[in-house]
């Protein structure tokens, strides 16, 4: 995995929980890396995996939870990062599509050796979108929190429902999103 997540996560924690918090998070992990990345380094996932066991312990959060927020944050750090991967898209449909077909296709010309999730999307109607997620890595948790954090960036109001398609060592999912921008609003008091 790319030292890019390794490093903002390490800011992401520092940011909300403080340093302290976070050199006890390294300290006990007890990785094989020792906790020192570089951006441009390629490290197992499994330390990033650590980190987040780690943390979860120490402040009570659950993992699941602390991986979708830390995938709403980097993709935040994306956009102030690689500002050219937003330009010109007006919606978080249209930046979805366009991951595996733009994206990745730019992620692997700076990072050739990087090893990333595919993602197949397919248009419902205009509201609604399916994206299946499929990774060597356990992941969806991550991926889930950088749909919510795309959603965010483009201030829409979109429903994320997911459900698991994992099968043995490919953790898998469908996600389908509904802009809530179009569904109709309850016209009966008692909603």
């Amino acid at each position: 995995m790319k030292g890019i997540v390794f490093t903002e996560f390490l800011e992401m924690m520092e940011e909300r929980f403080g340093l302290e918090v976070a050199d006890r998070v390294i300290e006990g992990s007890r990785l094989k890396s020792g906790g020192a990345y570089t951006a441009v380094g390629t490290y197992d996932h499994r330390e990033l995996l650590q980190l987040v066991s780690q943390l979860s312990q120490i402040i009570g959060t659950a993992v699941p939870d602390l991986v979708r927020a830390f995938g709403e944050h980097l993709f935040g750090r994306f956009v102030s990062a690689y500002p050219q991967f937003f330009t010109d898209v007006t919606s978080t449909f249209e930046f979805l599509t366009g991951i595996e077909g733009h994206i990745h296709v730019e992620v692997r010309k700076l990072y050739p050796d990087a090893e990333l999730p595919r993602f197949t999307c397919r248009k419902l109607s205009p509201e609604r979108m399916e994206m299946i997620y499929r990774s060597s890595r356990p992941f969806t948790d991550f991926a889930e929190g950088l749909i919510r954090g795309c959603a965010a960036h483009f201030g829409e109001s979109i429903r994320v429902e997911r459900h698991d398609l994992s099968q043995g060592a490919e953790h898998a999912a469908r996600f389908t999103l509904t802009s809530m921008a179009s569904v109709p609003a309850c016209t009966i008091p008692s909603c």
